[in-house]
């Protein structure tokens, strides 16, 4: 290392070379990664040290300038610990007895000042102090500071952004194109004399390396780790990382990939430039979709006291129980017009205070994924569970061996026995919607397509049979606002029809239906089904705590993510199922296969929505085209192929025998086993 004395300074001066100081700072923070869990705090103090005591605070002995890290090399001195004068390299080149420079016709002399004033360059007007150094022209007392001297050499910078050195040849504001933001602006420009067109804006060029962005964004916008700047971000990186979007507008960076970026890879957090930094000038467009951060509140709560808050905190809430569920003596006995057999409420509380005692034991057969069984209400197709009432057909009591063939464990929520006959001014229809409970027109074994959600359905639908408009008892009660917490504080307001092309918020699909929830105040979109089907919390029976939903990547995250039940890759970007605790994830489309096998995978779903989440399966087909009863299923791999028309029946509604091998599909079965 060059070794050197100034006579401004009475120790010695050792040169230093940024690029390798990093290069060794990046080695100890490797050494510190590779520590663990335990190291994580010296991980982050580590960062912190580099953004507030490192090089972009050190000044100029001389010229009173920052020492940048792209001025390659500067001078510090070593000889004490408590000493912390330093020199830019350019500095210490310049000549100490005599300079000369154009605007000015004499030599001027370096001296230290020795005013009994304070006094001011001639050449920036600048004011200076007692001690500091100047050059002077002794024939026309003119002086100038050290700063206006070394002009030339105060414009080189090297980057690491470029191979070459960038000057800045105009050191006023220009009109200009920046490569590193991707903006077009005025201000001061450095290029490279040796590529045609590169120009970087002076305020990217000193960016930090590292920086919070909770500091640069008013702490509406939090991470915790310091975010590091990447010079680019190529398109294979961003499909590798799924695709991700800037966590601060919400945009993606697909047109950015040449763009200088703020990035933390251990948690997926990724946010452009000007956003990371909030710089708010009038050319730059940051927070173009605000409320992905800290949003302000935009309603009252008095203006709209029956406001749905999404999402449902499990899964025995639903929209119905939302509109219908009502704390009052319930009838024990009731005759409804869905089933053929009388029903018996079953009732935790009842049966607790001893009032009632025949249906205790179906209690231990209800909705339960701990213990891998199911039951579903034949009326909204949502799960029962043991904490609310519900009735069950009498058969399962007395003929307890005959449910699943018999009755196909029939049984609705009290609420859903409430639901009411029509539904007039549906938003998606003109004309009176009138609930079919059973035997639905035109549809065989009662599965019709909600023309809403578009997803099948077997349970209770609202008709036009006029029009052969069907929806669901969940899109026929569809609101017409709603907030949820993947974007808090904001009220989403029903809307019908859309334009443009937009995306979902939660689960990053395209709106190709006609209904979504809009924040419009943000642009900001959701699915009717990701945000009435898609509740906070599941349980797993292979994990003791809750599984909560997550619409962005987890922080310290330090493996991939796959999902405990297909075991594919998982996409931390759209909503899935997450245990903090015991670093589990799970597709928000698999949640239904719990209860199903966790070897199981399936790819066929809509959106982030199970495709088969409104379907009751179970119940027999009788047909003569075939001895034994048929099944209604979910097709799985070994059922192989359709024996009608040989499409893969895994994935699908299939019939099939459990008696022997045969197995066809649901629109074989209706064309031709009727």
């Amino acid at each position: 290392m060059d070794v050197l004395k100034v006579y401004e300074h009475e120790h010695p001066l050792t040169l230093v070379n940024f690029q390798l100081h990093y290069e060794e700072e990046e080695e100890e923070e490797e050494e510190e990664e590779e520590d663990g869990d335990d190291d994580e705090e010296k991980e982050e103090e580590g960062g912190d040290r580099i953004i507030k005591d490192g090089f972009q605070s050190v000044t100029c002995g001389r010229c009173h300038q920052e020492i940048s890290m792209y001025h390659k090399c500067y001078y510090k001195c070593m000889a004490d610990s408590s000493c912390d004068f330093t020199l830019h390299k350019f500095c210490v080149e310049l000549p100490s007895t005599t300079v000369e420079r154009a605007f000015h016709p004499h030599p001027l002399n370096m001296a230290k000042s020795s005013f009994d004033w304070s006094w001011s360059c001639h050449i920036c007007t600048r004011q200076h102090k007692l001690g500091e150094f100047f050059y002077f022209c002794n024939e026309c007392q003119f002086w100038i500071d050290v700063n206006c001297a070394v002009e030339v050499g105060k414009w080189i910078i090297h980057h690491p952004c470029h191979p070459h050195s960038l000057i800045c040849a105009i050191p006023q504001p220009i009109l200009c194109y920046c490569q590193a933001c991707g903006k077009e602006h005025k201000g001061v420009f450095y290029q490279c004399t040796t590529c045609c067109g590169f120009t970087i804006h002076s305020d990217c060029a000193f960016l930090p390396q590292k920086l919070f962005i909770q500091e640069r964004t008013d702490v509406a916008f939090h991470h915790t780790h310091p975010l590091t700047i990447s010079y680019s971000f190529p398109r294979q990186d961003q499909k590798a990382k799924h695709n991700p979007r800037c966590r601060v507008c919400g945009l993606d960076f697909q047109g950015t990939r040449n763009l200088w970026i703020y990035k933390c890879d251990k948690c997926l957090y990724y946010a452009h430039l000007d956003c990371a930094t909030s710089r708010r000038e009038p050319f730059m467009s940051i927070f173009l979709s605000p409320g992905l951060g800290r949003t302000n509140k935009n309603y009252k709560d008095l203006d709209y006291p029956h406001l749905l808050h999404l999402p449902f905190p499990d899964e025995t809430y639903s929209l119905p129980k939302h509109l219908f569920f009502q704390q009052i003596d319930h009838k024990v006995n009731l005759k409804h017009t869905s089933h053929q057999h009388p029903l018996i409420l079953v009732d935790q509380e009842l049966i607790s205070n001893g009032q009632t005692n025949n249906s205790s034991r179906l209690l231990l057969k209800c909705h339960d994924p701990l213990k891998k069984t199911q039951l579903l209400c034949n009326g909204c197709l949502r799960p029962i569970m043991s904490t609310m009432p519900f009735y069950r057909c009498v058969n399962d009591i007395d003929n307890d061996d005959q449910i699943q063939g018999h009755c196909n464990n029939f049984a609705l929520h009290e609420w859903c026995t409430r639901l009411p006959q029509k539904i007039e001014n549906h938003p998606a229809h003109p004309h009176t919607l009138l609930l079919i409970c059973s035997n639905i027109p035109n549809c065989f074994f009662d599965v019709f397509y909600c023309d809403v959600c578009h997803l099948p359905c077997n349970g209770f639908a609202y008709c036009c049979v006029e029009c052969g408009f069907y929806v669901d008892v969940t899109c026929g009660f569809i609101p017409k606002e709603i907030t949820h917490k993947s974007h808090p504080n904001h009220l989403l307001s029903r809307v019908h029809g859309k334009e443009g092309d937009f995306t979902c918020h939660i689960c990053i699909g395209y709106l190709e239906l006609d209904f979504s929830f809009r924040c419009n105040m943000c642009n900001i979109d959701i699915h009717p089904e990701c945000a009435l089907l898609l509740v906070e919390t599941i349980r797993h029976k292979y994990d003791k705590h809750p599984m909560h939903l997550s619409y962005l990547p987890i922080e310290n995250h330090k493996s991939e993510y796959f999902c405990d039940i297909c075991e594919e890759d998982l996409n931390p970007h759209e909503s899935f199922y997450h245990c903090q605790d015991c670093v589990q994830s799970v597709h928000a489309v698999c949640a239904s296969l719990i209860l199903q096998s966790e070897t199981h995978t399936n790819d066929y779903y809509w959106k982030n929505i199970h495709y088969f989440i409104k379907v009751k399966f179970g119940g027999i087909h009788n047909t003569q085209s075939h001895p034994h009863p048929l099944s209604f299923a979910r097709g799985i791999a070994s059922d192989g192929d359709c024996k009608s028309c040989s499409c893969m029946l895994q994935y699908n509604m299939i019939f099939k025998c459990l008696e022997c091998k045969f197995a066809i599909d649901y629109d074989c079965c209706e064309k031709y086993y009727v």
